[in-house]
């Protein structure tokens, strides 16, 4: 499973809120609502976060085994 996680730690420490995210990267809340609850998005979106939060792809999502694939 793809979680986000990783995300709110990043956004964190670099000190984007989602308020700005929505406001001067016009990020729609609905987007911000998906990736709250680990709902898929696109690649675009996440090379997106990465050029605004200057970082990696593994500093906003990361692959969790369910237990279902155990």
């Amino acid at each position: 499973m793809i979680t986000y996680k990783p995300l709110w730690d990043t956004m964190k420490k670099k000190g984007v809120s989602t308020y700005t995210l929505i406001n001067k990267y016009n990020i729609s809340s609905s987007t911000i609502h998906r990736l709250r609850h680990d709902q898929g998005v696109t690649t675009q979106l996440i090379d997106d976060l990465c050029g605004i939060l200057n970082c990696n792809v593994e500093d906003v999502i990361k692959y969790e085994s369910s237990d279902e694939s155990k």
